[in-house]
């Protein structure tokens, strides 16, 4: 009997032991975990959730999952559209640059890279309320009005369309604009990132009546003022003309060169005018002049806007 109470007394202490051992180790589990927590409570207070965390479902844009269908692709024809305050709010401000949406499109014209939006935001708002549709023809740009309508020429290929902008964007300073995935596609450039294009407006009015685009470079396109002196280098009754003259200015100087097209005064016809600018250097007036003069284009004037 003595025996067994000793091996009883003796396994008792056994448990007794095993048990504080256990209990140590769910103590130790417990901190550990709670200093985890706090530890990563502590990282996300410091590093600020992204603007649009738990908008999108998709962190990387992509193309479509699905193969894309051309014969669904409607074609753009540019139409008459009220204007309301949605998507136009000027001046705006993203990632702190401040930006200006133009009165009018009339005119614009612009060369440099677009890139393509797609599936991450396939299915979401764009910037005038309306749903983001990556297998239709559209477009996001910083300045133009909303919505307006332009022509995108891939430089690359020559292919154009007819594109309406409804979106807000791209806010990179390298890029002008956003096609949607299938307005690349179209342009065929989806396979890339980016192409570079020539962006030229379409005024419904004027497209309806059979004239082509009337160009301009806005003077206010990412945030710039657009008071200021403008070189007017000439104006031209024909706009095939007027196009000549610009391209051939386009390549003297990387300032805007736009052309005008207003009703001429007593008249049924349209004058297009060429200008370059902003300007605000005297220096840089003079040595623009000089090369168009040398160029056999005409004497330029400077003119306030």
């Amino acid at each position: 009997m003595p025996v067994i109470s000793t091996w009883a007394a003796g396994a008792s202490g056994q448990r007794i032991a095993s048990d504080r051992i256990i209990a140590l180790g769910l103590l130790l589990v417990l901190l550990v975990g709670c200093a985890s927590s706090s530890n990563t409570s502590t990282q996300s207070a410091s590093k600020p959730l992204p603007a649009n965390y738990g908008r999108y479902s998709i962190d990387q844009d992509r193309g479509p999952s699905q193969p894309l269908d051309p014969s669904l692709i409607r074609e753009v024809i540019p139409v008459s559209e009220a204007r309301t305050l949605a998507g136009n709010k000027s001046p705006y401000t993203v990632n702190g640059k401040s930006y200006r949406v133009l009165s009018s499109e009339e005119g614009y014209r612009e060369v440099g890279l677009a890139s393509w939006y797609g599936e991450k935001f396939h299915g979401h708002q764009t910037s005038n309320g309306e749903v983001f549709d990556m297998y239709q023809v559209s477009a996001a740009h910083k300045s133009l009005p909303i919505p307006s309508y332009v022509t995108v020429t891939n430089l690359d290929n020559k292919r154009s369309i007819v594109v309406r902008v409804n979106d807000r964007g791209p806010f990179h300073n390298d890029r002008i604009l956003d096609l949607s995935y299938a307005a690349a596609w179209k342009l065929g450039f989806s396979e890339r990132g980016t192409a570079r294009v020539q962006v030229e407006a379409l005024l419904p009015d004027l497209y309806n009546q059979g004239y082509p685009s009337t160009q301009v470079i806005a003077a206010n396109v990412g945030g710039m003022g657009g008071a200021g002196k403008y070189l007017q280098i000439g104006a031209f009754s024909d706009l095939q003309s007027a196009r000549q003259v610009s391209d051939k200015v386009q390549q003297m100087t990387s300032r805007p060169v736009f052309i005008r097209s207003v009703q001429a005064d007593n008249a049924r016809q349209l004058l297009h005018r060429v200008r370059v600018g902003p300007l605000s250097d005297s220096a840089e007036i003079d040595r623009i002049t000089a090369l168009v003069v040398d160029a056999d284009l005409g004497r330029p004037y400077t003119v306030e806007d």
